[in-house]
């Protein structure tokens, strides 16, 4: 099989699932190193498409025009991003990334990709299993989130509920 061929069969792979595909299972379905999947796909997005890279895998995406994508400005710490994340897929919001603005390195951004209750549970134990450091941590607790929600008054629902929490920036 070519690398073209590969690709091909990726981008397919991609359009069909319903969850993130990661690059050791393409790797070990193409019989090929999980490296060279990870080129295969920094030429797939080179070549226009739109595949992000999450913790869970790799999803195309492929916006659904009806929907909207909008950033909130969040400040709060560790103990409240269980809360905050909950909030957001409780009133069926997508939390596609978090970013930061580092002094140093400038916007630093995760994609989170977290859609459901158990991606937000899964996203909580994964950050106590690995004592991990989140973004937020570097700037104070004030980090933006990009979500996506089925229209811009679904999305202002959400921020307002935010703002409501104590969860939303309160500029000073």
């Amino acid at each position: 099989m070519t690398g073209e061929e590969r690709r091909e069969l990726i981008v397919a792979q991609l359009k069909q699932a319903d969850t993130p595909l990661s690059a050791s299972a393409f790797a070990k379905e193409f019989g090929v190193s999980r490296q060279i999947i990870v080129g295969d796909v920094a030429l797939i997005r080179a070549a226009g498409l739109s595949v992000r890279a999450t913790a869970k895998g790799y999803v195309l995406e492929e916006m659904d025009p009806s929907s909207y994508r909008g950033q909130v400005v969040c400040q709060h710490q560790l103990a409240e991003t269980e809360a905050e994340l909950s909030l957001i897929v409780g009133l069926g919001g997508v939390v596609a990334d978090v970013s930061v603005d580092h002094p140093i390195y400038g916007e630093l951004t995760g994609n989170l990709d977290i859609r459901t209750a158990e991606d937000v549970t899964a996203f909580i134990e994964r950050i106590t299993a690995n004592n991990a450091r989140l973004l937020l941590n570097l700037t104070g607790g004030i980090h933006l989130h990009t979500l996506v929600c089925h229209d811009q008054p679904h999305f202002i629902e959400i921020k307002e509920a935010l703002a409501i929490a104590g969860l939303l920036y309160q500029e000073k």
